[in-house]
């Protein structure tokens, strides 16, 4: 059997009668804030961007490790200055490219971010973004049931990536604010 009495005296905790109320105080959080004079944006820190073109896997144009362009959003601020300027150019690559196909199969696409220019210098990104089109498995199945070869010629929907997509990149370096 346990004793409670004595683990509490152990852990220097007084008992308390059980007629008394306890109230338990809690301790004020612990909030670790970067100084105000802080001049460098950490990596990590979220980066808004959109597509600077329209991606689709129609007419199957697109590669692997094709370039992609893509834009800061919004501009990027530290201390009230701005470290990223919207609109500058950010550069991904086209990791995966599905085309649609035969048997229902939905195209895709996946793209990586990998880098930012801000007035001629490149800063690392990290981040992706994709798109799959709409399977056709029920036009499969219903094909296979009325003619069995039909299913062969039923294909799923092309993937989409429309022009100012949203998505979101992250530092993969620190950044130092001049001045």
């Amino acid at each position: 059997m346990f004793n409670f009495a004595f683990y509490a005296l152990a852990l220097g905790v007084q008992p308390v009668a059980a007629s008394q109320p306890v109230v338990v105080v809690p301790s004020a959080p612990q909030m670790i804030v970067a100084p105000a004079t802080s001049n460098v944006l950490r990596a990590g820190a979220p980066i808004p961007v959109v597509l600077a073109q329209a991606l689709t896997t129609k007419g199957k144009n697109l590669k692997v490790g094709q370039r992609v362009n893509l834009e800061v959003a919004q501009d990027v601020l530290l201390n009230g200055k701005v470290v990223i300027p919207a609109r500058s150019p950010v550069e991904g690559v086209l990791t995966q490219v599905r085309n649609k196909g035969m048997w229902g199969k939905s195209g895709a696409i996946y793209l990586e971010m990998k880098s930012v220019n801000v007035n001629g210098a490149n800063i690392r990104l990290r981040g992706d973004m994709n798109s799959r089109g709409e399977t056709g498995t029920a036009g499969v199945v219903g094909a296979v049931v009325a003619l069995p070869i039909a299913g062969f010629f039923v294909t799923g929907t092309s993937a989409e990536m429309p022009l100012g997509m949203p998505g979101r990149a992250f530092l993969d370096q620190d950044v130092t604010l001049a001045g």
